[in-house]
């Protein structure tokens, strides 16, 4: 017989965004009970870049001053041309930015937000949280919502928000299915400690690298004890019919015309995991009657404009402004919710796309483009208003 449990509000899944949307419901006044696929609260990867407009939706949840504590805030955000290593153009993240958008854009380790997420969580009255829950089967029953997990639990409720990210289950009830988009990148990445970052870099920089099909990420994390590096390229052994694409041999064979600054940092980079970059085109389908996707479960989305927590914190806010203006409706919230959301998270998914073609150009097209770039102001933010100030 299956163990059922009544709960007012579920969220599936513990993540940034799922814990986001737990705070932000509970803020208003909801009781919410969230449920992790995995054994604890974890986030798996390093860096995090957290630009004005996630800064803000932190502080809606109130847990900024606590991200604050080790969080970095660089003073520059850096492009250079992996093959000359010289600047393409650059981005003064100072005063006369935090002037313009209000917040800072803050870089840190993705377990240190999870972290501040988490114990606010904790903290607070009406959010209880629950591990090992595999969601596998959601309905929406009209009066009520259900969610079924593999070990037969069964959770009913008046609201339920998948936040189950890339491949989640709750979204192929409301969208139906279909299998992520592989971009045929793949990411290598991880920390290591600030005394071996490199000399050119500097402590208050975000250092991004580009070339041919492979870009090179770096900066500082944790009050600037760690320091975070990413080595994406594209792999053209891509198949989905195996797993022998994106090998470290194939990094090294991408990235072996840049410069030595870059070779250098290659060196340093964790190749005992790899990441593939995947994302989807963008739903109509964000709801049905009581049940509702938010981030990478509504909009997963490729990371060239490290928009991805940026945009589900975005989400959990956007929720409970909704749940305010229809109180007592949560059908109309949830459809309010998907018309404020669905435009713009679209706009940002198509825009990392095109960005990422923009910042991997082969030689000829690269060199007019930073040729168009070099003459940007760096306190000339025009191409980031629409994604920042909102």
């Amino acid at each position: 017989m299956s163990d059922i449990k009544t709960v007012s509000t579920l969220v599936v899944g513990g993540g940034i965004g799922g814990l986001a949307a737990a705070l932000a419901l509970a803020r208003q006044g909801q009781q919410v009970h969230v449920i992790e696929r995995a054994d604890a609260f974890a986030e798996v990867g390093a860096g995090l870049q957290l630009a004005p407009n996630a800064s803000r939706a932190l502080d809606r949840l109130g847990v900024l001053d606590n991200v604050r504590k080790t969080a970095v805030f660089p003073q520059r955000l850096v492009w250079m041309d992996a093959l000359s290593g010289t600047q393409v153009t650059a981005m003064d993240l100072g005063e006369p930015f935090q002037s313009r958008y209000g917040y800072p854009y803050i870089v840190m380790h993705r377990s240190d937000l999870l972290d501040a997420l988490l114990n606010a969580c904790r903290a607070h009255a009406r959010i209880s949280l629950e591990t090992s829950r595999h969601v596998v089967e959601v309905a929406d029953h009209g009066d009520m919502a259900e969610a079924r997990c593999t070990d037969g639990s069964v959770y009913r409720c008046g609201l339920l928000i998948g936040a189950d990210g890339l491949r989640s289950a709750v979204r192929g009830m409301l969208a139906g299915p279909g299998e992520p988009v592989c971009s045929h990148y793949v990411a290598y990445r991880g920390t290591i400690p600030v005394a071996r970052m490199s000399s050119h870099a500097g402590s208050d920089n975000v250092m991004m690298w580009t070339g041919p099909d492979m870009h090179l990420v770096q900066y500082p994390v944790r009050r600037g004890e760690l320091y975070n590096q990413v080595a994406v390229f594209r792999s053209d052994r891509y198949s989905p019919d195996h797993d022998d694409w994106g090998t470290q041999d194939e990094m090294s064979a991408r990235f072996a015309d840049a410069c030595t600054e870059v070779k250098d940092a290659l060196t340093m980079i964790a190749t005992n995991r790899r990441w593939p970059l995947f994302d989807r085109a963008p739903t109509q389908q964000w709801t049905r009657g009581r049940i509702a996707l938010l981030g990478d479960a509504a909009h997963p989305m490729l990371q060239y404009l490290a928009q991805g927590a940026a945009q589900a914190l975005e989400d959990a806010c956007a929720l409970a402004d909704a749940f305010a203006t229809h109180a007592g409706d949560t059908p109309a919230a949830l459809d309010t919710y998907a018309g404020v959301r669905r435009a713009r998270t679209a706009r940002v998914q198509h825009t990392a796309r095109i960005f990422g073609d923009i910042i991997h150009m082969e030689r000829v097209g690269a060199a007019v483009r930073n040729t168009l770039l070099a003459g940007r102001q760096a306190d000339d933010y025009t191409p980031v208003n629409w994604l920042y100030a909102a």
